[in-house]
This record gives structure tokens, sequence and C-alpha cells, in this order.
């Protein structure tokens, strides 16, 4: 593969629209699934099977999966326990996420489990996948920081993907899901875990001090290839005081293109699925770079 070649992972169809007001159905969702794949996104994450009670704005994930379209992109859905995730082997889901905290009490607050419950969870899920064939992504949420506990003990966050990886995940993915890290802190942990494991390790930042940009370049240059984003900015953790968000798609695009890498995202395609979504969501939706980018453009 192209050494310049960065794996771009969207996932505003999770991610950024759980936590929306506006609830939206499972076919308009599916629309902007379809809208994504347009634009090129090789990965996606598509829904969560998650209680329709706790997170209504992600009921149909079956549906979803269900209508798929049959390609080359990578779609994934979020599963917090065993009963997500037969029902997303049911639904013919080809990649699972488990998403354990790398903290006691950011899994009591996210899950209702302690620490050792969640990783027990996770492992089971990932041991089955191998056995049912299907792909798996191991993040550890709060890899950096955690809102309760504060910053968090590298050791532990090692400890915790030893065993995630030890119990066959496919992917480790460290997840700034508060966005309190910083471009040292990045370095000091990619450059442990990418030493220590020969899997594909990934990053998924949130923008909430306006560090995710940067924090993305730090772990580039310690050999990350692929990166979670989402769609205008959407999303954000609600245990983080002054969240504003994910990591947006269109920025870290622009920024990686403009630095000589490819991602063979369509940038235009990109655009109108943000405004796309900022007009169902009523709304105007966007990252750091979204209003230079419409301007560009309007100029072609």
């Amino acid at each position: 593969m192209n050494d310049k070649y960065i794996f771009i992972n969207e996932v505003g169809p999770r991610d950024g629209l759980q936590n929306q007001d506006v609830h939206l159905t499972k076919e308009e969702r599916l629309k902007i699934i379809h809208s994504l794949e347009k634009a090129n996104l090789p990965g996606i994450e598509v829904a969560s099977f998650v209680s329709p009670k706790a997170v209504p704005q992600m009921q149909g994930a079956d549906y979803i999966v269900e209508n798929l379209n049959d390609s080359n992109c990578d779609y994934s859905v979020l599963v917090p326990n065993l009963q997500g995730y037969q029902s997303a082997k049911k639904a013919g889901a080809n990649t699972v996420s488990v998403v354990p905290a790398a903290t006691e009490q950011m899994n009591q607050m996210n899950i209702n489990m302690s620490l050792d419950q969640s990783l027990l969870s996770a492992c089971e899920i990932i041991s089955l996948g191998k056995v049912d064939e299907i792909k798996t992504r191991a993040y550890i949420a709060v890899a950096w920081e955690c809102p309760y506990e504060g910053k968090v003990d590298e050791k532990n966050v090692l400890r915790i993907a030893d065993q995630l990886i030890e119990a066959g995940a496919d992917e480790l993915i460290l997840a700034d899901t508060i966005g309190a890290a910083n471009p040292e802190s990045v370095k000091s942990l990619v450059s442990k875990v990418i030493d220590r494991y020969s899997i594909q390790i990934s990053a998924h930042f949130h923008d909430t001090r306006a560090l995710a940009l940067v924090n993305v370049w730090s772990a580039l240059n310690c050999g990350v290839k692929k990166f979670d984003s989402c769609i205008g900015g959407l999303g954000g953790c609600p245990f983080a005081p002054g969240a504003s968000g994910n990591l947006a798609t269109e920025d870290i695009v622009n920024m990686l293109h403009q630095s000589g890498y490819t991602t063979n995202v369509k940038e235009d395609e990109l655009m109108d699925v943000v405004k796309g979504v900022s007009r169902i969501l009523d709304y105007e939706i966007g990252g750091r770079m979204t209003k230079w980018l419409n301007k560009e453009n309007i100029k072609k």
C-alpha cells in the first residue's frame, strides 16, 4: 500500500448522531451512510446495537446493516455487550467494535460495569468474533485522561491492550474520549503501543481543546495510518466539560491532502454531505476548516 495513504474511518452515523436532540429515522441515517460511501470514505461506523430505550437515536440498527450496499467499504457497528454482539451478528455485521474504558469510574458511569467486567465482556466478544469470522475493533476509551479519575497511567492502558490483543482483536484504537490529550502525551503513549504490538493501531481524537489536528500529526509521526473522524465535528463526550465534538472529517482530510498524503476521499462530495446533514439537523455543522472549504468550492 502507498506509504502516504491514510485510512479515514467515518464515525458520524453512530458517534456523531447518537447524542443529537434531533432523532433521525433509520432511513435518514442510511441515506447519509450511502452519501458518505459516494464520497469514498473507506470505513464507516454505521450504527450501535444498544437498547433503543437507552439510546433512541440508534433505533433500527438491524435495518441499517441489512440495507448496506455490497461494497468494499469497511462498515462497522458498536456492540456494548454480548446481547448487542448477537444482534449485530444476526443482522449480518462484518465488523464490530467494543469500547472498554481505561478507568474504573468511566466504565461504571458509562455502561454500569466495573473495569474488569467491561474488559471480560469485550474479550468474550472478541473471542466469539474469531469463531464467527467477524472482524473486531477494540477501543480503549479515555486512554489519556478520564473526567472522573484524571490522567490515566500508560501502564494501565498497556495492561488493558495486552488483554484485548491476547483475546484476538484485529485492531486497537486509542481514544481521546474527552479531548484531553496533547501532542507530547500522544507521542508518549502511541510510540509505546506501536513498538509493543504488530496489529493495526488507530486513533480517535476529540477537539475539545482545539488539539485534535496536532494530535493526529503527532500520532502520524509515530506511525499511525488510520484515524476516526466525524463529519462536521459532530458528537463529543457528554462527560467532557465544554466538549465541542469529534475531530471533523473535512479537517483531517484537507490537512492530509495539503500535506501530501492521500485518503481517496472526495472533498467536494464530503462537503455536500456536511451541508445535507446540516439541513436535516436544522443547524450548521462544521469543523475548523468548513467555512474556508465552502468558499474554495464556490471558487471552483
